[in-house]
């Protein structure tokens, strides 16, 4: 990724970037509409492929904060459209959903489980 201050216009947009929290705060700024329920159920995913599809998108990003401005709504309106058509576990955008086999076996645990007395 380049660097990111190509210009006071460009690291204004991104201080801006920087103050926003909530997964909402990113859609407002932008001006991109979004299905609540989508982010309210995928938020952290959304934000974390908009930082992905950022991450690329800035090895040869606009001169520009309108350019800027326009790529990012378009990178969080793509990212919010990729979670309203599948799911969280289909896009793996976490390590936990890109792992084949879980960390700790279920049945090792059950077994722990049933061999202790009760009450503890």
């Amino acid at each position: 990724m380049k660097d990111r201050s190509q210009g006071s216009e460009g690291q204004r947009l991104f201080r801006d970037l920087a103050a926003l929290s909530a997964a909402e705060e990113f859609f407002e700024y932008f001006a991109v509409p979004y299905d609540r329920h989508v982010v309210n159920v995928n938020r952290l995913h959304i934000l974390k492929r908009f930082r992905q599809y950022l991450a690329t998108a800035l090895d040869d990003p606009p001169a520009d904060r309108e350019g800027l401005y326009a790529l990012c709504a378009s990178l969080l309106a793509k990212s919010h459209a990729d979670f309203a058509r599948s799911s969280a576990q289909a896009e793996k955008v976490f390590r936990v959903f890109q792992d084949p086999t879980p960390q700790i076996a279920v049945t090792a645990i059950q077994r722990a489980l049933a061999t202790r007395p009760k009450g503890e």
